[in-house]
């Protein structure tokens, strides 16, 4: 069950910024000498830009009132000889730093995909997938202006923003102090709106979430948006989603644009008082024009690196909930682990044991209550009963995508909770009645069942499922590619295709969930002579409504109710008149009454 719909905002838990921005910039590690090559160029950039204003003086004070025309265009060549200099170093520190973003970036949504790949079931069945798709996808390209404003604006602008301080103290300490009088009255500013901003991006990027979420989940199911005509209805709704991310979106833009205006009106004030002050100081010949140059061009570079500071501030704020919403991911811990030191599975033989086995969802809702029974090696057995009865559960807990509340499942005689998950999952099959088939070729799709099998061993397992003969008719046979789901091919098809996958596997227990449900009767049967090698040799569970096709099964356990109410062979059941007898005739008077 879906518990955070497309329309649900998501909610996380809020981490304080500190351990935010440690765990955040703690990617940029492995990649430290190429930011302390960044910094350095950086600082070369950083003094270059810093001489400037000093220069501009010595030329007006010395040299232009000198009338000193070979010593100004000495000065001016040196100054255009450090500013090329400047230039190289700094293209050379962008284009290092893009690098090193994009390598962090590419760690963080690595690190998130195969996370994500290792939670358990009940992650997915709680969240729609659009969901998932945004963090992986959205959020973490957010965290790029992130990355590359940290290094190749902050620490030049903090640094620029201390010399420059410290220069013009030391020109004129008052003219220093009236300058700077608004910035206490800024900073106190910014983390006012900050309080408010961080909740607002959290909202948006929930509302942007749900928008991904919603358009995932309508492509997914534009077949029957279009067989309904229901187009008009949709663009409606995702009307709806656009406008409550864009009004989030506006309310956090809103508060975050305050920052420049009230840098640029600090600024102003600040450089309006000292002209103010400076005009007597000049006419007093207190101060010189070539100082009051140069330490208004220091006023702007004092200001340029705050303005600049908010701006990565603003970006930092802006992102945070990006941030806290792929950490949220990275910290859940998978309810189904192995436990230290666990076993790896040996080769399995196939006998399975279900002993006093207690298993619910979600807590009071109990969905197997004290299931019992043993199956031996290379049997095959079928799970039948009403839809909702606990056959699905059962397969689950034996692959172990969830743990049983009590009692134990056995293969070959171990607790499937004490060894290796991958050892355990990697000797079963499982067989779905809705069949995936992934966007590649058909010889592909068939190989995922063995990665490392040659041609001919795609092309053996697909003839003894009776699936090359369909195949070979494509247009490019085995490399014909098929789309996402395999729409082009039809369901029979594809759960032909399945069972070649299957076969290539060769699991030792396999399990067969509905996989002939969507078959018609001439396709399965062209099928049952592969399934029957299928199921040769290995333990097998059948889960089907078309009891026709379980007859001969090794044993038929009918579960009601999440009980086991009935087992044994099919004329056994038919003897015994039960729920088996009832369902049996059932179908076979609607298979009359039809023809």
């Amino acid at each position: 069950m879906i518990k955070n719909s497309t329309g649900q905002d998501e909610k996380f838990k809020e981490v304080s910024k500190g351990a935010l921005i440690i765990r955040i910039f703690s990617y940029l590690k492995p990649y430290k000498l190429k930011v302390v090559i960044v910094i350095l160029l950086m600082i070369l950039v950083m003094i270059c830009s810093l001489l400037n204003p000093y220069i501009l003086k010595v030329a007006i004070d010395k040299y232009i009132a000198a009338s000193n025309i070979v010593g100004l265009t000495q000065i001016a060549a040196f100054m255009i000889a450090f500013n090329i200099v400047s230039l190289i170093a700094s293209r050379i520190r962008f284009n290092m730093m893009a690098s090193v973003t994009n390598s962090a970036l590419l760690d963080i949504r690595q690190e998130l995909f195969s996370h994500i790949q290792k939670l358990s079931l009940n992650f997915f069945d709680n969240r729609p997938v659009g969901k998932i798709l945004a963090r992986v996808i959205g959020d973490v390209n957010s965290l790029q202006d992130l990355f590359t404003s940290s290094v190749t604006n902050l620490i030049p602008e903090i640094l620029t923003l201390v010399f420059v301080t410290i220069i013009m103290f030391s020109m004129n300490f008052k003219l220093a102090l009236i300058s700077v009088s608004f910035l206490p009255v800024l900073i106190i500013g910014f983390f006012c709106i900050e309080i408010f901003s961080r909740k607002r991006w959290q909202v948006y990027r929930s509302k942007r979430s749900n928008l991904n979420a919603y358009t995932h989940e309508d492509f997914s199911g534009i077949r029957i948006v279009q067989s309904f005509a229901s187009e008009a209805n949709t663009s409606k709704t995702f009307v709806n989603y656009v406008r409550g991310m864009m009004d989030s979106f506006m309310r956090s833009v809103r508060l975050n644009d305050m920052f420049w205006p009230m840098v640029e009106l600090s600024w102003g004030i600040g450089s309006l008082l000292v002209y103010w002050y400076s005009v007597p100081l000049i006419k007093s010949k207190a101060l010189t024009i070539g100082e009051l140059v140069a330490f208004t061009a220091y006023i702007a570079m004092f200001w340029r690196p705050i303005q600049n500071i908010s701006n990565f501030y603003n970006s930092l704020i802006t992102n945070f909930a990006s941030a806290e919403r792929i950490f949220e991911i990275l910290d859940i811990k998978p309810n189904i682990l192995s436990i230290n030191n666990a076993l790896q599975m040996p080769k399995i033989k196939g006998d399975v044991q279900f002993k006093n086995v207690m298993f619910s969802y979600d807590d009071g809702v109990p969905i197997l209550n004290n299931v019992n029974f043993k199956i031996k090696p290379g049997e095959t057995v079928a799970l039948v009963g009403p839809t909702g009865a606990g056959k699905t559960t059962i397969i689950n807990l034996l692959s172990r995508f969830y743990d049983v509340d009590s009692g134990e499942i056995l293969i070959d005689g171990k607790n499937v909770t004490h060894v290796d998950i991958e050892s355990l999952r990697s000797q079963m099959g499982i067989m779905l009645q809705d069949t995936f088939l992934f966007s590649t070729t058909i010889m592909e799709n068939i190989r995922y069942g063995k990665l490392d099998a040659t041609d001919d061993e795609v092309i053996a397992a697909a003839i003894a499922v009776n699936a090359d003969s369909f195949i070979m008719k494509l247009t490019h046979a085995y490399q014909t590619e098929v789309n996402e789901r395999g729409a082009r091919l039809s369901v029979g098809e594809r759960q032909l295709i399945s069972f070649a996958r299957a076969l290539l596997a060769n699991p030792r227990i396999l399990i067969l969930d509905e996989a002939t449900s969507n078959i018609d009767t001439t396709t399965e049967k062209l099928v049952q002579k592969g399934i029957k090698k299928l199921l040769f040799g290995r333990t097998s569970f059948v889960i089907a409504h078309r009891l026709s096709t379980i007859r001969d099964c090794d044993k038929i356990m009918v579960i009601d109710d999440g009980r086991i109410i009935e087992s044994g062979t099919h004329e056994q059941l038919i003897i015994l008149k039960g729920l088996y007898y009832n369902l049996y005739m059932s179908q076979y008077k609607f298979l009359n009454e039809g023809a």
